[in-house]
Formats: C-alpha cells, structure tokens, sequence
C-alpha cells in the first residue's frame, strides 16, 4: 500500500507542477501542443521500442489484453444499445459516445499509473495495442460508413491504414519484432532511445496538468449532459467492475495482477475520442466533456481501488 500511496504522490507533484506552469504561462501559449507532440511523436514510441524490445511476448499477449479487449468492447456495446435502442441517437453519435465510454487514456495518465502506481509499465502495452490497432479501426470504419457523405469518405484501406501509422504503434511494433527476433540493440542506440523514453512519463504528466488549467466541466455550448453522465458512469464504475470480474473468477488472478487489471479499466477517457469526434463532426461536446469528467473523476476512484484492493 505504501508503494501506491508513493506512487501518487509523485503523479500529483509534477501534474500539480505542470498545472503552475499552466497558470503561470511559463512555457508560452504553445506549451500543450509542443510537449504533447514530443510525447506522442518522440518520448513514447522510443519507450515502446525498449520496452517491448526486452520483455518477453508473453507479456503484450496475455492475459492483460484478453481483459483489456473484453471489457472495453462490452462497456462499448452497452453504451450503444441503451443509447440506439431507447434514446434513438444517430449511429455516429452512438459510435462517438461507445468509445467515450470505454477508450482509456493508456498514455498522459496510462503511462505514469502503471510506472509509478503498478511498477510495470509492460501492463499498458497490450491496452495499448489492443486500441490503437483493433478497436481505433473498428470505430473509424463504422464512422467513415455513417457519419460522412460519399464525396467526403475515405477508402476503407486509408481508414483502417490510419491507426497503424500512429508512431506510438509503430514504435510497439518494432519493439515486438526486435523482441521475436531475438535481437538486442546495441548500447549506443539503445541508450538513446531508452533516455528519450524515460522522458515519456514526467513530459506526459507536465502535459495534462498544463491542460486542467482554466478546465470546466460542461462548458461552450449545450451539452448532452444525460449521454455524457451515461458514458462517464459506465466508464469510471461497468468497465472497472467487468474487469475486475473477469481478472478474478474468468483468469484466477489475485493480488497486484488482479489490482493492475481494475485500474487499467479504470484509466479516464482518452483525448483520441475527441480527436474522432472532431474529425467526423460528430458528438464532439459529448467526447470532450466525458474525458474531461471521467479525468476528474479517475484519480479518487483509482486511489479508493487502492485502497479496496492492495
């Protein structure tokens, strides 16, 4: 417990630093932009190559993802029968408000959870890929099929190609290839690469303090407060409770795998479904309130987790 209790210590003090440096205007008004660029184009997929690269295959496919895959498409499913089914929502917004409901921010808060709080950061990984590579293309073909007009859709291989261009999974995937090859880098590539990736977490961290600067919920315009109050509850409460479920009585774990698994569930919204949103025109106030909530809301739930389960 202590080892948790440390671990969030250290995630508060630098996304409390990030959040003052947000407020101050230290870094300038770009400062968001930048420094989520280098994580997402530079720090994390060098981390992803390092450390897949040294990990066993055994642990990206595991047990860990067969949760990870198994709770997000159900919380999804449920997000969208209630809302097709009874509130009658257009399809792209049924999409938009599933993944909001059960897409987890696996990087800005993923990342540093499973360093600091899980003392593992091979936990993230599967989710990871299981999002990026599996469900991303998945909702984008179903949106490319029903949220835009003949003239403006995409081909189906742009669409489903899009995901696996991320740098972030084509960081996993060398990573995975070196790791089934066998192949060690050599230490004068590896260095540099393992030095950039552990400028990943604190760069994340400093990075969404710097984004809850002047954050409020459920403002710029009317907001679906039913739809978002839906995707948030069953986000922060169906997803972790369908996780620790199936972790315990579906795989037998216990203990930290069994805590490892809940509060991966338990991660809030990730920006990507804004990202969607926005692209597509499609229930961008939904995606944007619902990460804002569910983040809000994640760092209490995960402590209470802690707490419950450690």
């Amino acid at each position: 417990m202590s080892g948790v209790v440390s671990g969030f210590t250290v995630i508060f003090i630098v996304v409390g630093i990030g959040y003052l440096l947000g407020r101050t205007r230290v870094l300038g008004e770009h400062a968001v932009s930048v420094l989520a660029r280098m994580v997402f184009f530079v720090c994390t997929p060098a981390l992803m190559v390092t450390s897949l690269s040294t990990n066993d295959l055994s642990v990206v496919f595991s047990s860990t993802l067969a949760v990870a895959a198994a709770t997000a498409l159900a919380t999804g499913a449920v997000y969208f029968a209630v809302v097709r089914l009874v509130w009658r929502r257009a399809i792209p917004d049924a999409v938009i408000g599933a993944l909001s409901s059960s897409y987890v921010n696996s990087v800005n808060l993923g990342l540093p959870i499973a360093i600091f709080v899980l003392d593992d950061a091979s936990f993230i990984a599967p989710l990871l890929l299981f999002q990026i590579m599996i469900y991303s293309p998945i909702a984008l073909v179903t949106l490319d099929l029903t949220a835009l007009d003949a003239t403006h859709r995409q081909s189906l291989w742009r669409t489903v190609a899009t995901p696996v261009s991320n740098p972030i999974v084509i960081g996993g995937l060398i990573g995975l290839a070196l790791s089934v090859a066998g192949i060690r880098l050599p230490e004068a590539v590896f260095s540099p690469l393992d030095m950039l990736g552990q400028a990943s977490v604190p760069l994340a961290l400093l990075t969404f303090g710097l984004t809850l600067t002047g954050v409020q919920v459920f403002k710029k315009g009317a907001s679906p407060r039913r739809d978002t109050a839906l995707a948030s509850v069953l986000k922060m409460a169906l997803m972790p409770a369908l996780a620790y479920a199936l972790a315990r009585w579906g795989f037998g774990m216990t203990g930290h795998a069994l805590f490892a698994q809940v509060v991966i569930a338990a991660l809030p919204t990730a920006q990507n479904v804004l990202v969607y949103a926005t692209r597509y025109q499609r229930g961008e106030i939904l995606a944007r309130d619902s990460a804002l909530v569910t983040t809000l809301v994640s760092i209490p739930v995960i402590a209470v987790l802690a707490v419950l389960l450690t």
